[in-house]
């Protein structure tokens, strides 16, 4: 961040002095007005609602370019990491160091993650304290909490050695988790995690394998899901981002603010969102129903929404959407689902999408949570558990951001302001005068 020789001018048509504001430049994206002096100057403050023209820190981990369809993340392009950037494990490594790793320093990264894989025994015992029913993130929002009560040795986040201790135990247990809550809840035993596998390969093997028969790691699939994590391990000062750095600002430590970020996720207006996708499908039922659901959709008194097209911030394609499609149709050959029912309702909904005059003028193409959704059914993954794997593909953006956050020295405990429109200072009066 650097300060511009450029100064921004809040003038006041009440003849009010006007105050000059400093303009900080970013390496790319939209310059910034710095208005942390507004409030002491004019004893006024912005209006922002969901802080849409509002940067709240500076960070140099992941930027959106929303209108050119771009995510980067420390600088390298969505598509070349998916692509070429390895496993997971490398994004992992690259987003909380800054720099993809070399063949040694990787190693040793995997060795670290994969000796943490295992959680505390006593954990098995937290499990039952849940209905067998309950929804896995609402299970995953008290045991990833819980970690804390077990991990005394790196919850001082004052401490370097600590912090990194913290966010290699959230990276490697994260996944023996979600599989601990998925098993949970269909009765079967808990599975150990294999130290002999990859990290997207062991918590597959801890989803599906059971002690009565040797579960047999299809690479395809595996490859699937690693894009899966990859394409979604971070995506700048998103809800649940923001809702760990405002936790982490009051000093919390990286477990209870990661369990801030799992609940922020579980709304259906984030993270939920491709479930909504696939519920979506399920409700249409029939490629035969698809004429009539669209027509529901394009009627904006019908209440029918398009779930899993367009984005928020993608004012484009949304570039991790493309490859998602890739590895949808990969994983549907692979299993020999391409006859599938709701899969080919899938596809026929996709191709509609791509081709109306209505969905592509306003730019509703298929986004990355309509894809994704398709893929981990395929893969077997519970419908109620899709944003359970996006906590687990996210937990590594979040760590590194709240690690950011935490050695920034401009960072101060969050406190967002109000416009105030209720009553003004009253007194109060006895009961019998009321």
């Amino acid at each position: 961040m650097t300060n511009s020789e450029i100064k921004a001018t809040l003038s006041f048509s009440d003849g009010s002095q006007s105050l000059e504001m400093p303009i900080y430049k970013g390496s790319i994206g939209p310059d910034v007005i710095d208005i942390r002096k507004l409030y002491g100057a004019t004893g006024m403050f912005t209006y922002d609602p969901g802080f849409m023209s509002t940067a709240a820190c500076n960070s140099s981990i992941t930027y959106i370019d929303g209108d050119k369809g771009e995510l980067l993340y420390r600088g390298y392009p969505i598509e070349q990491l998916a692509v070429n950037g390895g496993d997971f494990l490398e994004t992992c490594y690259l987003l909380l160091n800054g720099e993809l790793p070399n063949a040694t320093e990787k190693a040793e990264f995997v060795s670290t993650v994969t000796k943490h894989t295992m959680v505390h025994e006593q954990m098995q015992f937290f499990f039952r304290g849940f209905r067998r029913d309950a929804h896995p993130m609402s299970v995953l929002v008290g045991t990833v909490g819980a970690l804390s009560s077990f991990y005394h040795d790196s919850l001082d986040i004052n401490d370097p050695h600590h912090r990194e201790v913290s966010a290699i135990r959230l990276i490697a247990k994260m996944p023996t988790l979600v599989a601990m809550a998925y098993k949970y809840s269909i009765g079967q035993p808990f599975v150990y995690p294999r130290n002999d596998l990859s990290y997207s390969a062991n918590f597959m093997h801890m989803m599906f394998s059971t002690p009565c028969e040797e579960y047999k790691v299809n690479e395809v699939l595996v490859r699937a899901l690693d894009r899966i994590l990859i394409l979604h391990a971070d995506h700048e000062q998103n809800a649940s981002t923001s809702t760990v750095r405002l936790a982490g600002s009051s000093g919390a430590n990286p477990f209870a603010c990661i369990a801030a970020g799992i609940a922020c996720l579980w709304g259906p207006a984030h993270g939920g969102a491709n479930e909504a996708a696939l519920s979506m499908l399920e409700e249409i039922g029939s490629v035969d129903n698809i004429p009539e659901f669209i027509a529901q959709v394009k009627d904006k008194n019908s209440g029918v929404k398009l779930m899993g097209f367009g984005h928020r911030v993608y004012k484009n394609y949304d570039p991790r959407a493309k490859l998602m499609r890739e590895t949808c149709y990969e994983v549907l050959q692979e299993l020999g689902l391409q006859d599938d029912p709701l899969f080919k309702l899938a596809m026929a909904l996709e191709k509609i999408a791509l081709e109306d005059e209505y969905f592509v003028s306003r730019k509703l193409y298929p986004n990355v949570d309509f894809y994704s959704g398709i893929v981990q059914r395929a893969l077997g993954i519970p419908t109620s558990l899709f944003t359970g794997i996006f906590a687990l593909a996210r937990t590594v953006g979040w760590i590194a951001q709240w690690k950011e956050m935490i050695s920034d020295p401009e960072q101060k405990i969050g406190r967002p302001r109000q416009l105030f429109v209720g009553a003004a200072k009253r007194d109060v009066v006895a009961i019998d005068k009321r």
